[in-house]
């Protein structure tokens, strides 16, 4: 099931426009904390296609704008998160001023399907977010953005987990019987934790 963008006006302001010539911008990744000395940062991923997205030289354009553009110098995986080096980034210190930086790629890909339906905010705030049989949390909002909105979702313990609403990542939406079900990508609930985390005074650098 295909879940179609729903259009706002922000929406439209940003180029959000079939019709449009002019590539679209998609958020891929916000980075997290730095990871190590020289200059890597974990990344919350917000696609599902990594392997294509995360390659060297590869160049984001960046919010805020004052953070980039930044260009891939490495990408690999350390379990089940992803650590970027950018050939701009080239210490901790670095790496902690763009910490939270949202990182986007210019594309001409929009979904095929029609825009003139899809699912509310109203709709799905309070929804249960499933991970197979377990509960993970409620969602909170939907933020909708150019190409791909965004859900958040509170677990219980109080964080905010922002979820791709994607079909690959939210395959069912069922509002009947109050859930969604989500298929996260490996350490995409890692990620948004660690990224809400803030610095202990102290502690050592990461492995």
């Amino acid at each position: 099931m295909l879940y179609p963008t729903i259009i706002t006006a922000a929406a439209l302001r940003r180029g959000h426009n079939k019709n449009s010539e002019e590539p679209m911008q998609l958020q891929v990744a916000r980075i997290g904390k730095p990871h190590g000395i020289r200059g890597e940062v974990t990344v919350q991923v917000l696609t599902d296609a990594p392997s294509e997205r995360f390659v060297a030289g590869t160049e984001f354009v960046v919010e805020p704008a004052s953070a980039g553009p930044l260009t891939i110098r490495s990408a690999r995986w350390n379990k089940d998160i992803l650590l970027l080096g950018f050939e701009e980034i080239a210490d901790r210190n670095a790496a902690e001023v763009i910490r939270g930086a949202k990182l986007f790629i210019e594309t001409e890909e929009l979904d095929d399907e029609d825009d003139d339906e899809g699912w509310y905010e109203h709709e799905l705030v309070g929804l249960e977010a499933r991970v197979g049989s377990q509960v993970v949390g409620t969602v909170a909002a939907l933020t909708t953005l150019p190409v791909q909105d965004l859900l958040t979702v509170k677990t219980p313990d109080g964080k905010e987990i922002l979820i791709p609403f994607v079909d690959e990542i939210v395959p069912e939406v069922n509002v009947e019987d109050g859930y969604i079900l989500v298929t996260p990508p490996a350490g995409l609930f890692e990620i948004n934790e660690s990224t809400a985390e803030e610095p202990k005074e102290g502690a050592g650098d990461d492995a």
